[in-house]
């Protein structure tokens, strides 16, 4: 039997663009565990997979702990079915996470863009223009506008 590819930690850290030190981290998180050789970490490719999907859940926002859970419930698991039913479920929270997100964020910009307004007509002496901005900020903030 051939031997299976190993990696060191500067290949893989090149190779995805991170640091060591990020490396070791997931290792010290249970996320990737290499073997040793001497002091020297060797990768195999299933902790080169586990980096990616690390990686790659990191990306979409999912914590550590989320990325673990997922990665763990696939290793020596034949039937993913109730790994992928869990990861749909972690999308949808995560999708549901950022929709809220977004949301805030239009509120507070649309705060912004009243509060300039307000700004900009008290500046140019335009004290009809800023009520106007302030009873429009005033409704925003009871949630009536």
């Amino acid at each position: 039997m051939a031997s299976e590819q190993t990696y060191t930690i500067t290949e893989l850290a090149r190779e995805f663009d991170v640091t060591p030190r990020a490396i070791r981290f997931y290792e010290d998180q249970g996320l990737l565990t290499p073997a040793r050789s001497g002091r020297a970490r060797v990768y195999s490719k299933a902790d080169r997979t586990r980096l990616r999907l690390t990686l790659r859940g990191k990306r979409l926002g999912l914590s550590l702990a989320q990325i673990k859970e997922l990665i763990d419930m696939y290793d020596g698991v034949h039937n993913s079915v109730p790994q992928l039913q869990r990861f749909l479920r972690v999308l949808a929270e995560r999708r549901a996470a950022l929709i809220q997100q977004r949301e805030d964020i239009e509120a507070v910009l649309g705060e912004i863009d009243m509060l300039e307004r307000q700004c900009a007509a008290l500046l140019g002496d335009n004290v009809a223009g800023a009520a106007l901005a302030r009873a429009e900020l005033d409704r925003h903030m009871r949630g009536t506008g």
